[in-house]
């Protein structure tokens, strides 16, 4: 794994995690992880769910499974990778719980820790996206079906390798080679969603 000065932000955080894991600081380590990838996954959230409360209220959801989910996490893809997954997991779970106009999330109760940190990182991130001025691209992708947009997000936005894309968008755990064959087929589905994007720019006479 090469010592931690060579490590990458990703490398490091999930050392850090791990460490904490490893010494029962479940507390510690699902702060770690929450601060270190929080941002990035309610960005993930925002762009696959249209409405924002409700992509907050699912995220909130997602801190509260990662801090009692934790200890039964294994530690056999990254924390990153196991991440990525509950949240499409519960934003598939809000989308049909929209549909049948129920909401089944409830609150978190807001002195919990999970929610002070769901707190601090919807604050955070929101600044960082209303700052962002949306680009024609990006109204395009938002029209996009929610599994294109995932894919869209976790390839172009996270630089996620195509194996642990195949696993967080999975309906069950994969092996290696189940990972490879996934990834194989992913990567023709993503093929054909850039062509259908940049035809519609085309139409537009953006390209």
């Amino acid at each position: 794994m090469g010592d931690e000065t060579s490590a990458t932000p990703h490398e490091a955080l999930e050392q850090e995690i791990r460490a904490h894991a490893d010494n029962g600081r479940w507390d510690r380590a699902a702060t770690c992880a929450l601060q270190g990838y929080g941002g990035e996954v309610l960005g993930f959230l925002r762009a696959v769910i249209p409405d924002p409360s409700d992509a907050d209220e699912t995220f909130s959801s997602l801190c509260e499974k990662v801090w009692t989910g934790l200890p039964g996490f294994r530690f056999e893809s990254s924390f990153r990778t196991w991440l990525y997954g509950i949240a499409r997991n519960l934003s598939r779970e809000q989308r049909r719980a929209r549909q049948r106009q129920q909401r089944r999330f409830a609150n978190l109760d807001s002195n919990s820790a999970a929610a002070q940190i769901a707190a601090k990182v919807r604050s955070t991130t929101a600044v960082h996206l209303r700052s962002q001025t949306k680009s024609r691209l990006q109204m395009i992708r938002d029209a996009l079906p929610a599994e294109d947009r995932m894919l869209l997000v976790l390839r172009l936005d996270r630089d996620m390798a195509w194996t642990d894309i195949a696993r967080v968008l999975a309906e069950e755990s994969l092996d290696d080679e189940q990972a490879r064959r996934a990834s194989a087929r992913l990567r023709k589905r993503f093929e054909r969603v850039k062509a259908k994007v940049a035809e519609q720019l085309r139409a537009d006479g953006q390209v």
